[in-house]
């Protein structure tokens, strides 16, 4: 059920409050083309940005992460990544309003992600956003779908479970969300592989865009 008592809404980063799949897209083809690999279908890239740098050395470079060599290429991934962080990331459409909106009736937002806050940090004002409680993997013991980096982002915040709202693009998002007991949105416009489907991961809700969130969220 949807809080009565709205204090906070959580987002995902990547594929849910950003999009940053441009800049992946780079990285993978910067990546692929230092391997002597021609560039390969960008849509392919940006369904697997929400799982992290590992699947996309693994899908840019078809190797194993067991391969003596992955460590590195993963390195290198980051390495290129940091050359373009926020150069062409952008807030979703809408999220700008949505967040306005948010400010003028008092109620919070934050962000709990399994970005490295290396990056996640930089990225946010880099693109015009200043988050009030950005939890990142090095913040917590388990990342998600783990609920703890949930539970910091209240804590942080001042509310209960109950009163917040956490939306996300993959289902370890809406995983952690019910886990930590809050209402969970399925942001089904995020970066889903083609094997994926948000209508499977249970939550309480699906955008279909990123612009109707301001209208499940505000229903008033």
């Amino acid at each position: 059920m949807m809080p009565r008592d709205l204090q906070a809404v959580l987002f995902d980063l990547d594929g849910t409050l950003v999009d940053t799949a441009a800049e992946f897209v780079v990285v993978v083809q910067k990546l692929r083309a230092e391997h002597g690999l021609p560039e390969m279908d960008p849509q392919r890239i940006r369904a697997s940005v929400s799982n992290g740098a590992r699947a996309l050395v693994k899908l840019g470079l078809d190797i194993d992460f067991e391969a003596p060599e992955f460590e590195s290429k993963r390195l290198r991934l980051l390495e290129l990544y940091t050359e373009v962080l926020g150069t062409e990331a952008t807030p979703y459409p809408g999220i700008t309003e949505l967040l306005d909106e948010l400010a003028e009736r008092g109620i919070s937002w934050g962000v709990a992600t399994n970005k490295p806050r290396a990056y996640a940090e930089p990225l946010l004002p880099r693109i015009g956003l200043y988050c009030p409680s950005l939890v990142c993997p090095d913040d917590v013991k388990d990342r998600k779908p783990h609920p703890e980096s949930l539970y910091l982002n209240c804590r942080e915040l001042g509310c209960t479970p109950h009163q917040a709202i956490y939306v996300g693009d993959h289902v370890r998002d809406i995983e952690a969300g019910k886990r930590a007991g809050m209402y969970t949105i399925a942001a089904a416009y995020g970066y889903i592989e083609p094997d994926d489907s948000a209508e499977s991961w249970g939550a309480d809700i699906i955008a279909p865009r990123s612009e109707d969130l301001i209208n499940l969220i505000l229903t008033d």
